[in-house]
């Protein structure tokens, strides 16, 4: 089978593409034939060393994917062979097959296609745990979402809106604002032309925010805790932008407010009976109508580099998909 390959760590430019041998799937473990599979912006980290996630070299990265159950090991009673599943794996994705545990698949729900399956588990499972779990958004509340026109930030502004949140998106450019208008954004906030603070506390009458959803870090996320209102919640998601902030401790002591950290993965992996109650719930609302992945661009599995650095570049609205 081909595979895309991190043999050292670098730029997306790094990476082969070559043929290695196909895995056979141990005790609880699947093997699937990847249909499809998403570019996340960990991706981008991982394969230069930067994240939290170190597997040995060499690995494929890619950690959300959808495919067809091809065999499974001893013990497994969740999957069979020729089931239609989606899952995140953390790494290993960008490949023809993959071998994981079972309990890294969930099925496909009725009607949805393979490149929406390959955008769905990591990136709405993270903004459900972010604003249901984590956050407690409650209706009535007003939600600010940074990157509000990547994948989880359009995952949060429909989840947000689903919850009865008021949706203020922010994001670097008119178009990327149009898009998360597209998908339920009440108010928007182009922060490389506005005053984040100043524009925040314009829309909300001084009030500020009751939760910020914050996958960028950088230069953003102060300003932002510093217009969370009373008893406000700061949910940590990533730091897309490079840079992990360093807050002044005094803004959550005077606002009564929380500082929240949220990481899907492990979440996934402690949890698994609440990430399934999750994904039922996101399937539910997918066949209602009320989530809708955006999916911008499409590239075979040999061009996964090209499909890396517009995400390194910060060029994709909503999600980037490979397919197989």
């Amino acid at each position: 089978m081909k595979a895309v390959l991190c043999k050292s760590y670098g730029p997306p430019e790094s990476l082969v593409f070559e043929d290695v041998v196909s895995p056979a799937p141990g005790p609880g473990e699947v093997v699937v034939s990847v249909k499809a599979a998403s570019v996340n912006f960990p991706d981008v980290l991982i394969i230069q060393n930067k994240y939290q996630v170190k597997p040995p070299l060499p690995f494929s990265p890619g950690s959300e994917l959808s495919g067809i159950v091809k065999s499974i090991g001893d013990g497994v009673v969740n999957v069979n062979v020729g089931d239609a599943v989606m899952g995140c794996t953390g790494y290993g994705a960008f490949a023809e097959e993959i071998k994981a545990t079972a309990d890294r698949f969930f099925p496909i729900p009725h009607g949805m296609d393979f490149p929406t399956a390959a955008s769905f588990v990591l990136t709405y499972g993270t903004s459900d745990h972010a604003l249901r779990d984590r956050g407690q958004l409650q209706s009535g509340e007003t939600l600010l979402v940074l990157g509000a026109a990547g994948g989880v930030g359009i995952a949060a502004i429909e989840i947000g809106k689903i919850l009865g949140a008021r949706v203020v998106a922010c994001a670097s450019s008119d178009d990327k604002l149009a898009v998360c208008r597209a998908h339920g954004a009440d108010e928007t906030i182009n922060y490389a032309t506005d005053d984040l603070r100043g524009r925040i506390t314009q829309l909300t009458a001084g009030q500020g925010v009751d939760v910020v959803y914050d996958p960028v870090g950088g230069a953003y996320a102060e300003p932002a805790l510093r217009a969370v209102r009373w008893r406000g919640r700061f949910l940590v998601i990533g730091f897309a932008a490079g840079e992990i902030p360093k807050m002044p401790l005094n803004l959550p002591l005077i606002k009564g407010s929380s500082i929240v950290g949220v990481y899907w993965g492990d979440f996934s992996r402690r949890e698994p009976a609440r990430v399934a109650e999750s994904m039922r719930q996101l399937a539910q609302w997918w066949a209602g109508g009320r989530l809708k992945p955006h999916i911008s661009a499409t590239f075979p599995l040999a061009r996964a580099a090209d499909a890396l650095t517009l995400m390194a570049n910060r060029q994709v609205k909503g999600k980037v998909v490979l397919t197989v």
